[in-house]
């Protein structure tokens, strides 16, 4: 099989991976190298669906030994398959990065022989690229689950990132569709990377810069609607992860409809902003000082689909508000709809100096649609009036707009 036949089936494969964002590392370009992963990361480019595609994203293979049952790749599928040889994937990068098309590599792979050999071949492309070529752009690697402690430790020195995927939310999850992984195995791979990530940071409070060790952290990746699991359960899921490996993020990928599917898996795939929904609730639990207790009640395991999380829960609790910009904390301010991290700081910045009126909050660039009748300024009530009004769900929620892509969205991150 030729080369370009090679990327085209093993980039295919690669793109049900969502966890490729680069933020948080700070490579430099090595002396008469190329390639640099500083500051917040690389530039991005997105598809019309909203996935990063501005690292080389592919699979090493698609051959594997595992047969999960919603994986594309797994060994009972009909699909194409491909191979590269290290050779191959450093070429690819350094060609692609010379034409300007990508700023750097995230190279995962179907689980080839054994979780040892598929991460040596990883780690001898990121080798290659760092040793031989000096390249200092992002490279983020995956690794498999049973991986060696050994092995995660070469491929840190190398990579910019690291990551495993948790798979499906729950162990009952991988048991009904992945029963030759474990939570265990999983778990003990971000275990080691978490170990690993706390040596290097003591030794860089120490004063030894060689110690950099995959700067960019860890992340993970569950599939979700596979399942019926709900979505308290998963975010439960991601709250575990986050407090007990550090990860930077978990990313959400809904599960797409495969070749040759499982008669067990469903036939259509969950609506993608579900996908959205889910990245939001993560945001307010992370950034904004939300409990996932706040999120949800016993009657409602899942998240509203036409509104967004906070604003939901500002619906259902109306006696917290109307909250007034000139005295509320910051902490009640960011449960305002509409008012992100930013907006708020702006608020806190400018209140300092006088009060702030509806006028104010307009130049601060508050969204007023949705904000206004959550809000009192010095201004008075204003649409605060209208907060027990019937009617209020369908007017602060957002307009519905033209999608030329089919209401393909897959926000990773913003405010709310």
């Amino acid at each position: 099989m030729d080369l370009k036949r090679k990327l085209t089936v093993l980039a295919n494969a690669a793109k049900h991976d969502a966890s490729c964002a680069s933020g948080g590392s700070r490579r430099k370009t090595p002396d008469g190298g190329m390639g640099n992963a500083e500051g917040t990361g690389i530039c991005h480019s997105y598809t019309p669906d909203g996935r990063c595609v501005s690292l080389l994203k592919i699979l090493f293979t698609n051959y594997c030994v595992y047969d999960c049952r919603y994986c594309e790749s797994r060994n009972s599928s009909n699909v194409e398959r491909a191979r590269f040889t290290v050779e191959e994937v450093v070429t690819l990068t350094l060609d692609f990065y010379k034409r300007n098309y990508i700023e750097g590599l995230f190279l995962s792979s179907g689980v080839l022989k054994s979780p040892d050999h598929t991460m040596q071949e990883l780690v001898r492309v990121a080798k290659t690229l760092r040793e031989e070529h000096a390249f200092g752009g992002y490279i983020h690697l995956k690794a498999p689950p049973g991986v060696s402690q050994t092995l995660l430790d070469e491929a840190g020195r190398h990579a910019d990132r690291l990551s495993v995927n948790a798979e499906l939310p729950t162990a009952d999850d991988l048991a009904a569709l992945a029963p030759e992984k474990n939570v265990s195995a999983i778990e003990q791979v971000m275990r080691d990377v978490k170990e690993r990530l706390d040596v290097a940071a003591h030794d860089l409070l120490d004063g030894d810069a060689s110690a950099r060790w995959a700067p960019a952290g860890q992340t993970t990746q569950m599939v979700i609607g596979a399942t019926p699991t709900t979505d308290r359960t998963i975010l439960e899921t991601s709250d575990r992860l986050y407090r007990g490996y550090g990860l930077r993020r978990v990313y959400y990928a809904a599960y797409s409809p495969i070749v040759h599917a499982d008669r067990w898996l469903p036939s259509t795939p969950p609506p993608l902003v579900r996908e959205h929904r889910l990245y939001e609730a993560d945001w307010l639990v992370r950034q904004y000082g939300f409990t996932l207790g706040e999120l949800f009640d016993d009657a409602q395991a899942n998240l509203e689909l036409d509104v967004d999380p906070k604003l939901a829960w500002a619906l259902r609790h109306r006696e917290r508000f109307p909250v007034d910009v000139n005295t509320a904390p910051r902490e009640m301010l960011l449960r305002i709809p509409g008012l992100g991290v930013r907006n708020v700081n702006r608020i806190l910045r400018a209140r300092r100096h006088r009060a702030l009126r509806v006028a104010d909050l307009a130049r601060l660039r508050v969204p007023l649609r949705r904000a206004a009748p959550f809000l009192v300024t010095a201004d008075g009530a204003g649409e605060a009036r209208t907060l027990d009004a019937v009617d209020l769900r369908t007017r602060v929620k957002p307009a519905q707009q033209l999608n030329l892509f089919e209401a393909r969205t897959n926000a990773t991150s913003g405010e709310l």
